[in-house]
């Protein structure tokens, strides 16, 4: 019976040890929220904030973000916390959504908290030598700050940053709520280069997001409340943008679908998230990932949320 009892403690220690097989949510073990992606010698790193609201609270409880890899879009490797709030000394609450680059071999993550000094949201940003972390404070204070912003009169409409490095090396910071922002970054890529500029697109909310396919750069955000994923095309990081519609619809029970686009291993992904995980809502939201289609003149084709999610796509020397 001891062996027994040996044996089986090891085989479910092994089982924990063991990386998900996912559909969607791709995580069933905690609720999380607000992807953002970075691909990175031929693995995806997909960065989310954790939910911990109860199913009876009445708003956000987020401490934390939390780090997975995969190199087949399938399985994900859980690699636990690269930073929290705590991260940020000057901040008090709140690991919103963030954002991610890779520059001259150091990684920059881009995270909306609640600054502990001045009110309202801020940005900030942590910087670490590996993509898993651990990250420390780049700055020791806020690169964006509500006070640097009078185009609204709330509190929160310094989130979501969203970081883009242009093909000639050119950083930009995207961000906001109610009105689309953005401001050219320094190499250096914790200091701001230059004035605040903002972007009409119709409907605007929050979540913006700025990729590039082949020669289009592609401007996507949340629009309307609860939020649609639509999108805009241009031919530069800063327009001028055409306006091209919706790629993804509402969620049921969730008003907010926050987004990422990566290409990887030959295919482009789109990451979110929605209500699928039982017991999920508004505060408790969950990640997922679906295959994302260019048409033949670049256009976006409409991506339906699916439990499948994409299909296995290993990398080279993918070993899980």
């Amino acid at each position: 019976m001891l062996k027994k009892s040996v044996l089986a403690t090891a085989v479910a220690g092994l089982a924990l040890c063991a990386p998900a097989m996912a559909g969607n949510p791709l995580f069933s073990d905690i609720f999380t929220a607000d992807p953002a992606a970075l691909v990175d010698n031929n693995r995806v790193y997909l960065y989310v904030g954790r939910d911990e609201a109860k199913a009876e609270d009445k708003d956000y409880l987020m401490k934390e973000w939390r780090v997975y890899s995969s190199c087949d879009m399938k399985n994900w490797k859980a690699h636990g916390v690269p930073l929290n709030v705590q991260t940020f000394a000057w901040a008090k609450a709140d690991a919103w959504a963030a954002d991610i680059a890779k520059r001259n071999g150091k990684y920059y993550f881009y995270a909306t908290v609640e600054h502990k000094d001045k009110p309202g949201k801020a940005i900030g940003v942590a910087v670490s030598d590996s993509p898993t972390g651990p990250f420390k404070d780049a700055r020791g204070s806020a690169i964006i700050t509500n006070d640097m912003t009078k185009q609204t009169d709330i509190s929160w409409d310094d989130i979501d940053p969203a970081v883009f490095i242009d093909k000639n090396g050119q950083a930009y910071l995207y961000w906001g709520n109610q009105v689309m922002k953005y401001v050219k970054l320094k190499p250096n890529m914790i200091d701001v280069d230059g004035p605040i500029h903002t972007v009409a697109v119709p409907h605007f909310t929050e979540a913006t997001y700025l990729h590039r396919h082949g020669n289009t750069y592609y401007l996507s955000w949340s629009r309307e409340f609860p939020e649609l994923t639509a999108y805009s095309t241009g031919p530069s990081a800063t327009g001028p943008w055409t306006y091209r519609g919706v790629i993804m619809e509402k969620n049921e029970k969730v008003k907010t679908i926050h987004h990422a686009i990566v290409d990887f291993n030959g295919k482009s992904y789109i990451f979110y998230h929605n209500d699928k995980l039982p017991g999920g809502g508004e505060f408790r939201r969950s990640v997922a990932a679906e295959e994302l289609h260019y048409n033949p003149d670049g256009t976006i084709r409409f991506i339906p949320q699916t439990a499948e999610g994409p299909a296995a796509n290993p990398a080279p020397g993918c070993q899980g």
